[in-house]
Formats: structure tokens, sequence, C-alpha cells
């Protein structure tokens, strides 16, 4: 597995960065989203019916769904609660991140598999 210090390095490798305040919304439920993000510095809070489902920070991604799942709907709402730096993630680069670093595939899995988790003990 890699260790989140070397997941913020293959974010940095994503041509998009985006900054973002605290409290911003970064997406919203239901919109359609294209990009997958990544937290190079910062934390972000994930909603689900009015509630903090998930708090995630540097080195972990969130909105991957909507790059997998058609349609690309977004199933939670993304609000910084730190300033946040984030990498954007197309098809097309999470593709290559996968195929040159098949490790960042399992983080992502494993990223995926946690919040199911929590989902189910919740």
């Amino acid at each position: 597995m890699l260790n989140p210090t070397q997941v913020v390095e293959l974010l940095m490798t994503t041509p998009n960065h985006q900054d973002v305040e605290a409290g911003e919304t970064i997406f919203a439920v239901g919109t359609v989203g294209e990009v997958m993000y990544g937290v190079i510095e910062g934390t972000v809070e994930l909603w689900v019916n009015d509630r903090v489902v998930e708090t995630i920070s540097a080195g972990d991604v969130f909105g991957e769904g909507a790059l997998v799942q058609i349609p690309h709907l977004r199933a939670s709402t993304a609000v910084a609660k730190t300033k946040c730096r984030l990498a954007l993630v197309d098809e097309a680069h999470f593709k290559f991140l996968v195929q040159e670093t098949p490790l960042f595939a399992l983080e992502v899995i494993r990223s995926l598999s946690t919040r199911l988790r929590k989902l189910k003990t919740a």
C-alpha cells in the first residue's frame, strides 16, 4: 500500500489543482461529476442526508464514484472543513495513475471500502 505522502506525490502530478476556502462547497449531491479529487492539503467533510459521514485529509481521495458510475452523479456533498489544496483527476489521468502505479488503484479501493464499512456500522 501507498502511504499518504506517496499518494500526495502522485496527486501532485495531476495537471489541474484547485484551492478551496474553509466552508466552501466543492460539489453537491446529485450534481454531475467529471473529476475525482485528491486532498493535497487540508481537510474535507463528506455529507449525506444533512450529516457528516466522513472527514478526510491529505493523501485521501473522494468523488471517485462519479468517474465509474453511470450516470456520473455525486452521491454526497463535499465541503472544505479547512482551507484545502485539491488535485482534480479526470478519467484519463485516473486511468494513467492506475496504469503507471497499480498501488494507486488499491488506495482508491481501500478508500471506498473504508467508507462502505463505516456506513454499515453507522
